[in-house]
């Protein structure tokens, strides 16, 4: 099994930059991962992301914030569905993870690499935090660098599950701590 884990996030707008935060501690551990495991942090590189995953992807794991209405730092695994990102919009100025996959979608098209995002990513997981500021500045705030930590764990243990050939719930709630 392949899986792809990916830090989304702009680092010079505070809370923007959790995705890019998580994966940054998922690669000074390189020895924590298990084989078939890469993390990549694609910051706002939307168009590398896609390219990247033609590679071909059993498992597409999204770290970025989420609003969700939840208290800051909040952390939530959900499951995103490639059909909706097909009706995602492309922004020159940052690319969600929606408009990537939507991108995918038709890269794999075009380049021969399948029919469509489905074809070349199984599986598309989003583990989300809850922003407590997304306005210009660089750092986390409180509650959301408080989440670093618990993510990365999360991270492992999805990873883990999957691997495991075990599946899980993904839920629009809060992942409790």
């Amino acid at each position: 099994m392949r899986i792809l884990v990916v830090g989304i996030g702009n680092v010079l707008c505070s809370d923007d930059g959790f995705g890019s935060e998580v994966a940054a501690r998922l690669l000074a551990r390189p020895d924590h991962l298990p084989e078939g495991v890469e993390v990549l942090d694609v910051g706002i590189r939307g168009l590398h992301l896609a390219h990247r995953l033609l590679d071909g992807y059993d498992v597409l794991l999204v770290v970025d914030t989420t609003h969700r209405d939840g208290p800051p730092g909040a952390l939530y695994l959900l499951e995103h569905h490639l059909q909706d990102a097909a009706r995602a919009e492309l922004d020159p100025h940052g690319m969600s993870p929606d408009a990537v996959l939507g991108l995918l979608d038709g890269l794999a098209r075009d380049t021969g690499a399948g029919g469509g995002a489905g074809d070349v990513v199984g599986r598309v997981l989003v583990l989300g935090c809850e922003p407590a500021d997304l306005e210009p500045g660089l750092g986390l705030s409180a509650p959301v660098a408080a989440a670093v930590d618990e993510a990365v764990a999360a991270v492992g243990r999805v990873v883990d599950r999957l691997l495991a050939g075990q599946d899980f719930e993904t839920r629009d709630e809060e992942v409790a701590r």
